[in-house]
C-alpha cells in the first residue's frame, strides 16, 4: 500500500459540533453548542484555577473550595442546589484539576434557566462560613482517607509522580492536600481565594444540548450580567526544566497486592506544539491501547505485568492541563520481576518505535480507537459540555473537539517515531511502588 493510499484510509470525519462564542460585559466567556431534539441540556462553568494555583501552606485548597461552592449561597440555603437539580430529574457535580475547576449540571431541556440561575447564584455569592468550612474540611479529609490512605495504590500516579518529576511547589505538591494545611484554612483565606479566582472574567460558561441559542444567550445575560466584574488574575508561568538524569523514588504501600511503577516524561506544550503533543497521544495508543498493542503483546502477555499503559496526562487523559504536562508509562507487575525488568521491557518497545516507527496499520488502529472513544464519550451531553468548556478555558479553542480527528489523521509514522525518541530513559522520573511497610 502506498503512503498516499494509507493516508487516505486514515481520514476520519469530524463530529462537527456547532459552536458559538460570546463574551458578556463582565468578562464571562460563553460557549453555546446546540443540538435540537436532544431532550436535555448541559451547563458547565469552568474556572481558571486548580491545584497549581494553591499557595504554599494551603495544599488541597482548590479542591476544598470546590466543596464549599456546594454549601449554599446568599439566595439559597445549603442543599437547595441539590434539591432543585434532582427534583428536575437532573444530575450535577464538580471536579478539581491541575489547571481548572469545573461545575456542571445536566437537566431536561426545560430546566435550562434553572441551571443558569444556580450557577450564576453561586458565582455571585457562595455561603462561606466558619461552620461550612469546618464541615467541608472534615468531608475532604475523609475523602483523602477513603481514596488515598486506605485504598491500594491510592494517589498512584497522579499524586506520587509529580514530586519525582518536578521541583517547583506549584507542579509537585499534593493537590488532594495535607491534613494540617486543610485544618489551617480560614474563612478569610476562602474569601481571598474567591475574590481572586471566582470572577466572571476568569471563567467560561458552556451550554450544550437542546436549546435555542438566542434564548440561551439572553438567559445567560439576565442571570450572569449582574455578577460584578473583577479582573482575572495574571496566570504565572509554571515552566521548569525537565530532568537531566533519572529521578527515582520508592514508595511503600501496605495495602498494595502487587508492585507497581510509573515513569514520567515531559510533553511538548500543546499551546505551542500541538502536533508534537498529538504525536504522543498516538504513541500512547500504539503502545497500550487494545489487545494488539505493543505493551500488551510484549509485556503483559509475556507475564511481566498484569497491566501496562502509556498515555499523556496525569488525570483524565490528554489535553486536560496546560504546560507542563506529563507522558506516563505505568504498570502493575508480578513480584517475580523487578521494576527495572518491566521498565526495560517497556522502553525496549518505545525504542523500537523510535528507530523504525509504527507500522501504518498499527498507527491507523491507534487513530481509530482514539477517535472512536472521543466520539463515544462526547455523544453524552454532559461529557461534551465539559469537553468544550475545558478546551475553551485551557487553550481558547472549544473547536478542538471538532478538529482533533483530522489533526490526528495528519500525524505520520515519522512523527510518532520522533515522539518515542523524546522519551529518553536516561532523563525521566521513576516511581516504584513496593508492597508492604518500609522496613527502614
Amino acid at each position: 500500500m502506498t503512503a498516499k493510499r494509507a493516508r487516505k484510509q486514515r481520514r476520519i470525519p469530524p463530529p462537527q459540533f456547532p459552536i458559538e462564542r460570546h463574551v458578556l460585559d463582565n468578562g464571562l466567556r460563553v460557549v453555546l453548542s446546540p443540538e435540537r431534539g436532544a431532550g436535555v441540556v448541559g451547563i458547565a462553568v469552568h474556572y481558571d484555577v486548580g491545584f497549581r494555583s494553591e499557595p504554599q501552606g494551603r495544599t488541597g485548597f482548590a479542591h476544598l473550595f470546590e466543596h464549599l461552592m456546594f454549601q449554599g449561597s446568599e439566595s439559597l440555603p445549603k442543599l437547595e442546589h441539590f434539591r432543585l437539580v434532582q427534583s428536575s430529574g437532573g444530575v450535577f457535580n464538580g471536579s478539581t484539576h491541575f489547571d481548572y475547576t469545573d461545575y456542571y449540571e445536566v437537566l431536561p431541556a426545560a430546566g435550562l434557566e434553572r441551571g443558569l440561575f444556580l450557577e450564576a447564584d453561586r458565582m455571585r455569592a457562595p455561603m462561606i462560613t466558619a461552620e461550612n468550612l469546618a464541615n467541608q474540611v472534615d468531608v475532604v479529609s475523609e475523602e483523602i482517607r477513603l481514596n488515598v490512605l486506605n485504598r491500594p495504590y491510592g494517589g498512584f500516579p497522579w499524586i506520587l509522580l509529580p514530586p519525582v518529576l518536578f521541583n517547583s511547589f506549584a507542579n509537585a505538591h499534593n493537590g488532594y492536600g495535607d491534613f494540617v494545611d486543610l485544618k489551617a484554612a480560614t474563612v478569610a483565606d476562602c474569601a481571598e481565594f474567591f475574590d481572586s479566582y471566582y470572577t466572571p472574567a476568569n471563567a467560561v460558561l458552556t451550554v450544550c444540548g437542546d436549546f435555542d441559542p438566542g434564548m440561551a444567550l439572553d438567559l445567560a445575560g439576565s442571570h450572569f450580567a449582574d455578577v460584578p466584574h473583577r479582573p482575572a488574575p495574571v496566570r504565572p508561568s509554571f515552566a521548569e526544566p525537565g530532568p537531566s538524569a533519572v529521578n527515582r523514588v520508592v514508595h511503600h504501600d501496605e495495602l498494595a497486592t502487587a508492585p507497581a511503577l510509573a515513569v514520567g516524561w515531559r510533553l511538548p506544550d500543546p499551546a505551542d506544539d500541538l502536533p508534537g503533543y498529538l504525536a504522543h497521544v498516538l504513541l500512547g495508543g500504539v503502545l497500550s491501547d487494545g489487545e494488539a498493542s505493543r505493551l500488551q503483546e510484549h509485556v503483559v502477555t509475556e507475564g511481566l505485568a498484569t497491566q501496562a499503559w502509556a498515555a499523556p496526562g496525569l488525570m483524565g487523559g490528554p489535553l486536560e492541563s496546560r504546560d507542563p504536562d506529563v507522558f506516563v508509562l505505568g504498570a502493575i507487575h508480578t513480584p517475580e520481576h523487578t521494576a527495572d525488568e518491566v521498565i526495560d521491557a517497556c522502553t525496549a518497545q518505545i525504542d523500537q518505535v523510535a528507530r523504525s516507527g509504527p507500522h501504518p496499520d498499527e498507527l491507523n488502529r491507534a487513530l481509530i480507537r482514539f477517535c472512536s472513544g472521543l466520539y463515544r464519550e462526547n455523544d453524552d451531553i454532559g461529557t461534551r459540555t465539559r469537553s468544550l468548556g475545558g478546551l475553551e478555558l485551557l487553550y481558547g479553542r472549544a473547536e478542538l473537539l471538532n478538529e482533533l480527528p483530522a489533526m490526528l489523521a495528519e500525524i505520520t509514522p515519522a512523527d510518532v517515531a520522533g515522539a518515542a525518541r523524546s522519551l529518553d530513559p536516561e532523563r525521566c522520573a521513576v516511581l516504584e511502588i513496593r508492597c508492604g511497610p518500609d522496613d527502614q
